[in-house]
């Protein structure tokens, strides 16, 4: 008699044991969306201000990169630019020689003028001959000729040297833009932080090269974590995006921490069951995954197992 108890009371346990294992209609591990950060140029870590642990603002200046090489080049820039204007060439000195040959002209041509109409009114009196006013109407004609060919010379001066000085001057643009990806560059060596988190792990240190898009560390926003659970076909009729649930977490011995949950996201394809995860029917071979967003008061944590219940 006292065995037929015994064997009665080991079965209501394991029955016991039964229900509270199936207590929930889907289980899954916690986990968070993981940013790692990396530098976007290669070089010496000068400072790396994080730790593991450290929860960062977005913009924070995580780490700062040796700019030495960035610097130098961009002075070498500076000096190649500076460098086209001293080649450019003034037009003023020759145009002002020019401009001062014109002015002599002029007071020249006006000279003879002045002489042509004096000698105009002698000739009218008999006073001199034709051929001294012919002369100086010669004089008159070539001195105007060459005040044209000295204003066509200005012209042609000016022309020249602009001409010139904008072949010299082009090459300041493609320097520019050079300029230009460099202080980007430059910019770059300063990474800052993209997201607000918490750093999860720390791969470099300060002192060390590091090449352009090797990670510096991992960080993630743990304020709000994704259980990540699977359901069987049967069970996608019970669900929808936005929907309450409750989640559990285990606490202690025989214990259970609960949260409220949304389902963010239902896969829209099957998967094998991954075998570290239970469904309510271990026996299915294929689930859909889903994401179950929970606020976090400091708890969770990642990797942490939680079981759902969708009423």
């Amino acid at each position: 008699m006292r065995k037929v108890i015994l064997f009665i009371s080991l079965l209501t346990i394991l029955s016991s044991c039964k229900n509270s294992k199936n207590n929930f209609d889907a289980a899954g591990v916690f986990e968070a969306d993981e940013v790692l950060v990396s530098p976007e140029v290669t070089g010496r870590i000068l400072s790396l201000n994080i730790d593991e642990g450290m929860t960062i603002d977005s913009n924070f200046l995580a780490a700062s990169i040796d700019t030495t090489n960035v610097v130098l080049q961009i002075n070498q820039l500076n000096a190649s630019i500076n460098a086209l204007q001293e080649k450019t060439n003034d037009p003023l000195p020759t145009i002002d020689v020019l401009e001062q040959q014109l002015v002599v002209q002029k007071q020249q041509l006006a000279s003879l003028e002045r002489d042509k109409v004096r000698f105009t009114n002698l000739l009218q009196a008999n006073a001199t001959t034709e051929k001294k006013l012919d002369d100086i109407n010669t004089q008159v004609l070539v001195l105007k000729d060459q005040i044209e060919v000295t204003k066509k010379q200005i012209v042609q001066q000016r022309s020249l040297i602009n001409t010139q000085n904008r072949g010299i001057l082009s090459e300041r643009n493609p320097l520019e833009k050079k300029q230009d990806q460099l202080k980007d560059q430059l910019s770059k060596c300063s990474v800052r932080n993209p997201v607000a988190g918490t750093v999860l792990v720390k791969y470099a240190e300060a002192g060390e090269i590091i090449s352009a898009g090797k990670p510096l560390y991992k960080l993630a926003n743990i304020s709000s974590m994704n259980l990540r659970a699977y359901i069987t076909g049967d069970q996608l009729g019970e669900v929808k995006l936005g929907q309450q649930v409750k989640v559990m977490v285990d606490a202690g011995a025989d214990k259970y921490k609960e949260y409220k949950g949304t389902i963010t996201w239902i896969a829209d394809k099957a998967e094998f069951t991954p075998k570290t995860i239970q469904t309510k029917d271990e026996r299915a071979n294929l689930v859909y995954a889903t994401k179950v967003k929970v606020l976090n008061d400091g708890f969770l944590k990642l990797g942490m197992y939680g079981e759902v219940n969708f009423k």
